[in-house]
């Protein structure tokens, strides 16, 4: 299936979470990656590649997700996460924010709170509330259901990691069948690795409940109220194959966001900065030099 995709990138604990990091000797300008729900770091692993010549990438485990451990105090919500996130970012300095899925609810929480330390983001099919979900957020809405969501949890935890992988990444490629095979064989160990972990379950439960209570939050503390006053200079990704998040809702950010631009990918899913890295990369790189150049995006 063609060239073999590039190793991980290494990664080392910073604060209370994992960050896997492109070369400490790359560009000055710094770039901070938030995976989505039942994701880690290493989605972010191509992407980095392709823009690791203009950006030092670091992509973080949010807290009980990839290597980094479940939180002292177990929250899981929205505005915990986004408090790693921002930890990082005083560790790193003002730097470019990417986000998929929850990670970009996440990254809209920071850069509306801390416009200092976000100089552009750049959100790949963003998790914003929307209550009119697909199927595949209803799921996600059941696992917040008390008690339900430990027994699905510990049920799914008994059919095999393959079968497991095989379903979540149906869900999120517009094309399965195009993840390589050495990627697929990353996945799957990673299940199985997590499955040994006494604190798994409750990560993915908590993280779940965590972005619905977002749907349902109200007033000025509302994720689209909070989009509206992001003043960084802003991106959206969405693939019109997206399974999970409406492309009304990819409209309604384009309405929302000061200053931003739209690029609708016709072949893609819910994870475009995996199946189709090269593209987004260069969306990125637009974003990060009209940044650069103080020039806003256009509505386009």
């Amino acid at each position: 299936m063609g060239v073999e995709p590039v190793p991980h990138w290494p990664g080392r604990m910073i604060g209370s979470v994992y960050v896997r990091s492109t070369s400490a000797r790359g560009p000055e300008e710094q770039a901070v990656f938030v995976h989505g729900l039942a994701g880690s770091a290493t989605n972010w692993t191509d992407l980095m590649n392709e823009l690791k010549d203009t950006v030092t990438g670091h992509a973080i485990d949010l807290p009980g997700a990839g290597f980094s451990p479940a939180p002292a105090d177990g929250d899981y919500t929205v505005a915990a996460h986004a408090r790693a996130v921002t930890d990082l970012l005083e560790q790193t300095g003002p730097a470019h924010l990417f986000g998929n899925s929850l990670g970009g609810a996440i990254s809209v929480r920071v850069a509306a709170a801390r416009p200092d330390l976000v100089r552009s983001l750049t959100l790949v099919s963003p998790a914003l509330p929307d209550l009119l979900p697909r199927y595949g957020p209803a799921r996600v809405a059941a696992a917040a259901v008390p008690k339900l969501g430990e027994w699905v949890a510990s049920r799914l935890r008994l059919l095999p990691a393959e079968q497991r992988v095989n379903a979540s990444l149906t869900m999120v490629w517009a094309n399965a069948g195009a993840v390589h095979p050495i990627r697929l064989r990353d996945a799957i160990e990673e299940v199985r690795r997590r499955d040994d972990l006494p604190y798994s379950g409750d990560a993915m439960v908590g993280s779940a409940r965590g972005i619905v209570a977002e749907y349902f939050r109200w007033g000025d503390d509302n994720l689209w109220r909070q989009a509206a006053k992001v003043q960084a200079p802003t991106l959206i990704v969405h693939g019109r194959h997206d399974r999970l998040v409406r492309p009304a809702m990819a409209a309604k950010a384009y309405r929302t966001f000061p200053q931003v631009r739209l690029v609708l990918l016709p072949t893609a899913g819910h994870v475009a900065m995996m199946e189709m890295p090269q593209v987004v990369a260069a969306e990125a790189r637009r974003l990060i030099s009209e940044t650069r150049l103080g020039n806003a995006p256009l509505r386009s």
